[in-house]
């Protein structure tokens, strides 16, 4: 039997090297706002001939204006969004798209303000805070039965604290070699990656309970290893065959969900990771009170105490 919880140290030790250096590519680089958090343009056009909105969106990407979100709607008509245009570019934009599809005609054009666009971002990450509570209440709920149940609940809220930002670092990095932003589709990505490692780390700590109301005397430690050697299989297959799914997203319909697909992409591998090697090693240090060995100037200073 591998012998995970025996490393337990190590693998805290090496998940707070990592953290701490996404943390500092975050300070440093930091994340790059889309259109959907900062101000920019609104266009509203309808077009004389029928255009698909994969070929406007390409259009639109040749015009230099990659991050444009374009919408339909319920009459057929595009929505445009881009950064903040001048009179003069906006003429520009609509002659080269009437030169490629056709003549359009303007229905609306507004300026976003700054304030709806901090509105935005608020509010999202409110979302985030709020599904990040009710999984730790749910948890701690579930696990009601067993000793300390808040504390499964605090370690899987670690353990998706751990994921959101090696999903952002991660991010940050690649948004320096390619041009990534963060938008609405990001936030979606951070949600669902949120329930997917979650429910990875309810399986690990279900089958701890079960394995201690087996044997409630056994040393947790042991406990808690067993429980997460049984999973293992489960958890690495359920991993391989989401990123199977992602890769195909990403290779098949490309960039209308590119965001949201390299999220969740590199949120099912950070999953993974932490529902193993965080947030049950943590429980395990929690459960029998090895902060003292875990942080050394708390042990000198009991000695010396």
């Amino acid at each position: 039997m591998i012998d995970f919880i025996g490393k337990r140290f190590k693998l805290i030790a090496f998940t707070a090297i990592l953290l701490i250096v996404f943390i500092i590519v975050l300070a440093t680089s930091g994340l790059k706002m889309g259109i959907d958090f900062s101000s920019g343009s609104l266009l509203t056009i309808s077009f004389d001939n029928e255009v698909a909105i994969e070929d406007l969106r390409q259009e639109l990407s040749n015009l230099d204006y990659d991050n444009a979100v374009v919408q339909v709607t319920g009459d057929g008509d595009f929505l445009i969004r881009t950064f903040a245009l001048e009179a003069d570019e906006k003429a520009s934009l609509e002659a080269a798209l009437e030169e490629r599809f056709g003549n359009l005609e303007e229905l609306a054009f507004e300026n976003v303000d700054p304030i709806i666009a901090q509105q935005t971002a608020k509010y999202a990450a409110i979302a985030v805070f709020a599904a990040a509570m009710g999984i730790m209440l749910y948890i701690s709920w579930a696990f009601r039965k067993m000793p300390n149940p808040f504390r499964y609940g605090a370690c899987a809220i670690i353990a998706l604290a751990h994921d959101i930002i090696v999903v952002m670092g991660v991010y940050a990095i690649l948004s320096i070699f390619v041009n990534l932003e963060v938008n609405l589709m990001f936030i979606t990505g951070i949600l669902a990656v949120l329930g997917y490692s979650v429910n990875d780390t309810v399986v690990v700590f279900d089958r701890i309970r079960e394995n201690r109301l087996k044997s409630p005397s056994a040393d947790f430690a042991i406990t808690v290893n067993k429980s997460l050697v049984d999973t293992l299989t489960r958890s690495l297959n359920t991993g391989i065959t989401t990123i199977v799914v992602i890769i195909a997203l990403i290779v098949f319909i490309g960039s209308t969900i590119l965001n949201f697909a390299i999220v969740m992409l590199i949120g099912v591998i950070a999953g993974t990771f932490s529902s193993i090697f965080v947030a049950s090693p943590l429980l395990v240090i929690w459960e029998k009170n090895e902060w003292r060995r875990f942080i050394p100037w708390l042990k000198t200073k009991e000695v010396k105490a």
